[in-house]
Parts: structure tokens; C-alpha cells; sequence
């Protein structure tokens, strides 16, 4: 059986995905064939293979920081939020259908064969894998239905280590918590504890170390890991999004000012974090008319229930306060979903986002339509500018946008998975003050990034974003490293 460690978490948002991107790079380093799994995710950040498929951010990220490719079998079940209630199945790599919470345990009786396969099909390809649970393995209200915590660490054969934040206080209830709620054979798993985003000397534990140890059935703390500020690198939820709305920093003098608009049901938002590590940007979320203030430029973001989130941004007087900022000399820019409500009008005939037929009228700030469609499209790809220039990105979207005669296009896709084609995409005004794509990851392309920001008056100097993301999962690897005691760690790999 090829061997596993598995990151699990005391609650959702502990660290499990950020320490697996670390064991995956400290791995890789060591010159260890190490891929990442997660057997299943629920994110509206998600991101496309170079096969076309669609999967969970959060493993592309981690398997570009172990160096290889990212691949569906890494993440075979995607669960994208549309409500509270609902969501879309995206499985290996493909828009399988749409659950209901009525629903759930049946359908996860039936992902697990998919689950154990592509993990069977990613073992036979790597050295090591290391996978990630969600949430808590110990919410004895769900493991009935659990095919991503303790059932795949079973089926895995993987040592597990249990990662606690003790920045948001309470580790040591939670971490002997978590292990008094799980069964005896599931505890002889869990080989160690891990404490995460500790601020200050580690004598400050005192004995606490040991004492868990005497009351958690013996499982030993085998790394305290540092609070590691900036980062850079993506989250797998958009928890962290409200603590970053909330603690923006003022606008200095001489600061450009991008505000990007928090959608309830906001996708893929780490697609902007290139611009946040640019000197002399100053790169917000607003979920108010009175936040969104008077930007330089205001970005309609991707969005898993446009119709949705077009009704909130009414609701919430956004719309009337994009048209004034427009107005004031601001340039607006959409997203995919975000491009579609900067339209005239967006239908539903099919019942692809809601009920069927629904349909509203857009911010009318681009001469476009659109109609959603069953069919979700899904490629990376590249995108020839007017101006000759060539972008990577990649397309997630199910709406089909009808643009109006005359109306300049904002470019064309020249390569889909592989590809060659030509397809005409978005749309921009003559001024090019209003534009809209269905492309993401624009923002990721060093030099279109920075070309956009000097238009908007910019004149920084400027940062890479490929040599900035290596630098990070340098940063976290070296951090870790030194952090966990890692002849336990590597003893923990030879025995899974």
C-alpha cells in the first residue's frame, strides 16, 4: 500500500489545507514523488486541470507546490454552495447533477466507489500521497455519511495528524475533544497533534504539552507550527474573506484604489490576490453602497448563483453605487458571473441556477445577454487581446452570452485544453472604461496585470506572481519543517 499522512482538522479552517501544501513541498524538496487527495471538497474556489477538469483549488494549489500537475483523481468530488440547502456535484471533474440536503447520505453511498477509485488510480502513480480531511472528523451527526475524514483515512491506510488553531483559542479542549468523540479504532489513527498559528515563545505551554497527552489517549504533539502573517497562498474557503473585509487598511496618499465586490456566493476569489502584493495598490472587499466609496476600479467577481447575487446587489443599493462610481471615472470590470450581471438581461429557461424561467435585468453597463445553459464549460485557455497581447486563464461557467452587434470584444480564446480554436469572448465599451470577460485568472498574468494598473495611473514597481507563489511555499515549508519534529513525521510515512 503506498504510504499516507493525512492532515485533519479539529474544525473547519484549523490549517489542514495549508499543511498539507507544506508536507507536499517539504516532500518534494527531499526528492519524494508526493501527490495531494481530497476525496471530497466544498468550495465555490475551484480550478481547471490541464485535461479540462474541474476541481477544488485548494489540491491545485498543493500539487503545484509538490511540482507536478494537478489531476481530478486528486480531488474526484467537488461540491460547489448554490444556497444553503443545495449544491452542485461536480465529480470527476465534471458537473455530475445537483443535491439537496435531503438527499446527501444517499449520494454519498454511491461518490464513495468513485472516491476509492481515482485514490487507487493516484497511488499507483506517486510515492506518497497526502491527503486532507474537512471540517471535523468528529461531528457524530455526519460520519453515517463520511467518505472524506476517518473512512478514507481507513481505507487509505494513512497516519494521521490532528491540527488545532490555537489562535482562535480553546486548542487543548478541542484537540482532547475531538479524539474523546472518535471510536477506538479510529483513535489508533491519529499519530499526532499539531498546533497551529502559535504567536509567542512555546514555553508559554508550560506542561500543557503533556497533560494533553495523559488526557488524549497518549497521542503526542509532534509540531507547534508559527502564525505565518501574508502568505500569499489560496485558501480553500472564503472563510478568511470577512476577517480581510474587516480589517482593511486605510487608503494611504498615492495608493490605487481596487474594490472588489464580496458576493454572498463570490467564486474563485483568489484570482485578484496578484494585485494585493502590488506596492502602491490597495485591494478591498465592499458589501455596501457606502464601502464601495469612489475606487479607481470596481470588480464584479465571479459568482456560483449570479441571479442571486444580482437580486442582493440590488438589495444592497450596489447597483446604483457601481453606476455612480462609473460615473465618477471609474473603470468597471466583470468576471465571468460578474460579467453576465454587468448586461442588460440574464435568463434562466432551463432552471440552471433557481426555478426555471426566472430571469432579471443586469446593471446595463455592457450591450450583452445572457441565457444560462445546461452544458457547463470548463478549460484552461488563452486569450489573444486587441492588442496582440496573449493570456493563460481558465473557463468555469454555464452561461452562453449574446453580445450586440457593433460591440467591441474584449478578445479571443486562441487555445482551449490543448487546443487551437477561435472564439470571441467578453466584451468592452469603445472608451474600454466598462469590460467584461469570461476568462479567470487575467489578474495572474504578470504583464496584462500590470499594464491594466498603469492605465488606472499606477506607477509602482512591479512583482512577479509565479516567483512570489514559490517563494511562499518555500516560506511555509521552511517553517514547518523546522516546526514538527520530523523524524516522527517521516517515522509516521514508513509505518502508514
Amino acid at each position: 500500500m503506498t504510504p499516507a499522512l493525512m492532515m485533519l482538522g479539529t474544525h473547519s479552517n484549523a490549517g489542514k489545507s495549508l499543511l498539507a501544501t507544506a508536507f507536499c513541498r517539504i516532500l518534494a524538496r527531499r526528492g519524494v514523488r508526493v501527490a495531494p487527495f481530497k476525496a471530497q471538497n466544498m468550495s465555490n474556489n475551484a480550478g481547471v486541470t490541464p485535461e479540462g477538469g474541474e476541481m477544488g483549488r485548494a489540491q491545485i494549489v498543493q500539487a503545484e507546490a509538490a511540482g507536478i500537475f494537478a489531476h481530478t483523481d486528486m480531488n474526484p468530488v467537488l461540491l460547489k454552495p448554490e444556497g444553503n440547502r443545495r449544491s452542485q456535484v461536480v465529480l470527476n471533474g465534471r458537473m455530475e447533477g445537483r443535491i439537496e440536503a435531503g438527499n446527501w447520505l444517499a449520494t454519498k453511498a454511491r461518490l464513495w466507489g468513485e472516491v476509492t477509485a481515482a485514490y487507487d488510480r493516484l497511488a499507483c502513480r506517486y510515492d506518497v500521497i497526502v491527503l486532507e480531511g474537512a471540517g471535523s472528523p468528529a461531528e457524530i451527526n455526519l460520519k453515517a455519511g463520511d467518505i472524506v475524514n476517518m473512512r478514507m483515512a481507513r481505507y487509505a491506510g494513512a497516519s494521521c495528524l490532528l491540527v488545532g488553531d490555537i489562535d482562535r483559542g480553546g486548542v487543548f479542549a478541542a484537540l482532547a475533544g475531538t479524539m474523546l468523540l472518535l471510536d477506538p479504532e479510529e483513535r489508533r489513527q491519529v499519530r499526532g497533534f499539531l498546533i497551529n498559528k502559535f504567536r509567542g515563545d512555546a514555553a508559554l505551554l508550560g506542561d500543557g504539552l503533556e497533560m494533553l497527552r495523559e488526557r488524549a489517549f497518549g497521542v503526542p504533539t509532534v509540531g507547534i507550527i508559527p502564525y505565518l502573517a501574508d502568505l500569499r497562498i489560496a485558501d480553500e474557503d472564503a472563510v478568511p474573506l470577512e476577517r480581510d473585509r474587516t480589517e482593511c487598511a486605510p487608503l494611504k496618499e498615492g495608493q490605487l484604489d481596487v474594490a472588489v465586490i464580496h458576493l454572498p456566493h463570490i467564486a474563485n476569489f483568489d484570482e485578484f490576490d496578484a494585485m494585493e502584493v502590488e506596492p502602491g495598490v490597495r485591494l478591498r472587499l465592499a458589501a455596501g453602497a457606502e464601502e464601495l466609496g469612489s475606487p479607481a476600479a470596481v470588480v464584479l467577481p465571479g459568482s456560483k448563483s449570479t441571479l442571486a447575487d444580482l437580486a442582493w446587489l440590488r438589495e444592497r443599493g450596489l447597483d446604483e453605487a457601481i453606476r455612480t462610481a462609473h460615473k465618477r471615472g471609474a473603470q468597471v470590470v466583470g468576471i465571468c458571473g460578474g460579467y453576465q450581471m454587468l448586461g442588460e438581461w440574464l435568463t434562466d429557461r432551463l432552471g440552471v441556477e433557481g426555478a426555471r424561467g426566472e430571469e432579471a435585468g443586469g446593471l446595463g453597463l455592457l450591450p450583452v445577454a445572457t441565457e444560462f445553459a445546461a452544458e457547463k464549460v470548463t478549460h484552461q485557455a488563452r486569450l489573444r487581446l486587441g492588442d496582440g497581447e496573449v493570456v493563460r486563464g481558465y473557463e468555469i461557467h454555464t452561461g452562453e452570452t449574446r453580445v450586440r452587434e457593433g460591440t467591441a470584444r474584449f478578445g479571443e480564446i486562441i487555445e482551449r485544453s490543448g487546443r487551437h480554436v477561435r472564439i470571441a469572448d467578453g466584451a468592452r465599451t469603445d472608451d474600454g472604461r466598462v469590460w467584461g470577460t469570461y476568462l479567470h485568472g487575467l489578474f495572474e498574468n504578470d504583464g496584462f496585470r500590470h499594464g491594466w494598473l498603469r492605465g488606472l495611473g499606477w506607477t509602482g514597481p512591479v512583482a512577479e506572481t509565479t516567483a512570489l507563489r514559490d517563494r511562499a511555499y518555500d516560506r511555509l515549508a521552511d517553517a514547518v519543517e523546522e516546526a514538527v519534529d520530523w523524524a516522527a513525521v517521516e517515522a509516521l510515512i514508513t509505518q502508514a
